[in-house]
């Protein structure tokens, strides 16, 4: 699939770095739509523990890919382009603003850079290796696609599997499709939100205790059960863990809060590499409603 070819602007970044707030500033100031760009808060129904926008927010600036795919529904990068660069085209044939805004750097590098025409998910296939130990996953994986086991986060099974469903269902190495993302990606344009590490950290530990102070809890118990992608979502088996008495609520936001420092280092591992977004580390912006307006001409130019 090619990248989406109209027009949008970027604002990217790890999560807790306070992309949310900054987009709708900049969405307000140059009549713009917000497309967010993460895996896990485009599932409905668990608004508080991947930390979707606020209805306030919410409300001063449409916001499209946000709580939208129901929990059962498996859902991957394909899917997402797809959508995706019907709704940037939509909002750029209102004459608004597409204003792109995530953590998920396959997402946006799908966007810039497109991808390759992989094969669709065979149901007994995915079942096969869905129910295979996780060790045995990543050694079949290092056999049949060493470069590919060196790429990709082989804790995540889901990526895992997909990974070696290509490899099977093909008899390429997985890491061979990804060859076209070596080039220039189309007409990027955008920036990648930062602070430090002690900061950010401290940032999402807080974060994190105010998902429990807000029901975070009641909210996975009336999720019901979630789809294999769905399931991945930070913190969705720990909350699962405490309310089956496995884990005590201390326990439990201890796990969280690290799993969630372990996911943001690798989206900034991964956003250093994307040289073509420009880094803003927020502690230089001195008055965040100039910034604002800065981005926003920029975004609207």
């Amino acid at each position: 699939m090619p990248p989406v070819t109209c027009p949008f602007f970027i604002i990217a970044g790890p999560t807790a770095v306070g992309k949310s707030d900054i987009a709708v500033d900049v969405a307000e100031r140059c009549s713009g739509e917000i497309v967010g760009a993460d895996a896990f808060q485009i599932y409905r129904g668990l608004e508080i523990l991947t930390a979707q926008p606020s209805g306030e927010l919410r409300a001063r600036a449409p916001h499209h890919l946000v709580g939208e795919i129901p929990l059962t529904q498996s859902f991957d990068v394909a899917h997402y382009l797809r959508i995706a660069r019907q709704r940037l085209a939509e909002i750029h044939a209102r004459g608004r603003v597409p204003i792109v805004t995530g953590g998920t750097g396959l997402y946006l590098r799908a966007l810039t850079r497109g991808l390759a025409d992989l094969p669709g998910a065979d149901a007994q296939l995915r079942a096969e290796l869905e129910a295979a130990p996780p060790a045995g996953l990543q050694r079949r994986l290092a056999e049949l696609d060493p470069v590919g086991a060196a790429q990709i986060d082989l804790k995540n099974p889901r990526r895992v599997i997909r990974a070696l469903e290509v490899c099977l269902l093909t008899g390429r190495p997985f890491s061979s499709f990804r060859e076209q993302w070596t080039g220039t990606p189309h007409a990027i344009r955008g920036i990648v939100l930062t602070v430090d590490r002690k900061t950010l950290s401290a940032r999402i530990d807080r974060r994190t205790a105010a998902m429990f102070a807000s029901g975070v809890m009641e909210e996975v118990r009336a999720a019901g059960e979630a789809g294999p992608t769905a399931g991945q979502t930070l913190g969705f088996r720990e909350i699962r863990a405490l309310l089956a008495g496995q884990l005590d609520q201390a326990a439990c936001l201890a796990a969280i809060q690290h799993a969630t420092r372990r996911y943001a280092k690798r989206q900034m591992t991964w956003f250093r590499r994307e040289t073509t977004l420009a880094q803003v580390d927020l502690a230089s912006v001195g008055d965040l409603s100039q910034f604002a307006e800065s981005l926003a001409r920029k975004a609207a130019g």
